[in-house]
């Protein structure tokens, strides 16, 4: 059993944030959580990660894990009950492609609608909605991209859910449609019911504040103001 002494470096805005938190609360792992401005990066942050210099950041027995791809594995392996990728190999492959997936596609494609305006906003838009189409196909006739229960690959995707719908608002845009996406509305509805989720969902007020925020801080920067 691993020794439990576990921080979390993080911000409740961040869809990466909340990932980890919901791996921990899966496993039961108690932590102390160390609350962060992403606008105004602390000392502990830059120490703990000072390649990217962003959260999340886990710190096991004071060594830090940087990246929530690279800490939910982390976690998995380090504590074996109630695991979150599938046993069979094949299986945990495929668990890790669709979160690279997510990842470099749908991700990086709806941050880009929040952080660009004009075509190349509507371009990242296009993209984004490719992407969901994909997804969707996954998850036909699934509850959870697994099966019955939650597992990575929903962990990953769970930053669709409340944020989605806060950064659609935030960027003037309308990505996820329910009759062109059911699967994925289906599923959103499962992933935002569960008890460990509801628990730990940021407020939809703060998440939209924060995305206006981040939206004009990114397009004055472009214009280099």
């Amino acid at each position: 059993m691993a020794e439990q002494e576990v921080k979390l470096l993080g911000a409740g805005t961040s869809p990466f944030v909340h990932r980890v938190k919901v791996a921990l609360e899966l496993k039961g792992i108690p932590y102390e959580y160390i609350q962060e401005d992403v606008f105004n990066k602390s000392s502990l942050l830059l120490k703990y990660n000072p390649v990217f210099k962003k959260i999340p950041v886990l710190v096991h027995n004071q060594k830090p894990i940087s990246e929530s791809l690279v800490i939910l594995e982390y976690i998995d392996e380090t504590w074996k009950h109630n695991p979150m990728f599938p046993q069979d190999a094949h299986e945990k492959a495929m668990a890790r492609f669709w979160a690279k997936f997510i990842d470099d596609k749908v991700t990086t494609a709806i941050r880009g609608v929040l952080t660009t305006e004009g075509v190349q906003q509507q371009e990242n838009e296009k993209h984004a909605m490719e992407a969901l189409q994909v997804i969707e196909g996954e998850l036909k006739g699934k509850k959870f991209f697994g099966g019955e229960s939650i597992g990575f690959v929903d962990i990953v995707m769970g930053g669709i859910t409340l944020w989605l719908e806060a950064l659609e608002e935030a960027a003037g845009v309308k990505i996820h449609d329910p009759e062109k996406y059911p699967s994925i509305d289906k599923w959103m509805q499962n992933f935002a019911h569960l008890p460990v989720i509801k628990e730990s969902l940021p407020q939809r007020d703060i998440l939209l504040q924060y995305f206006r925020k981040g939206r004009q801080i990114s397009l004055a920067l472009a214009a280099g103001k």
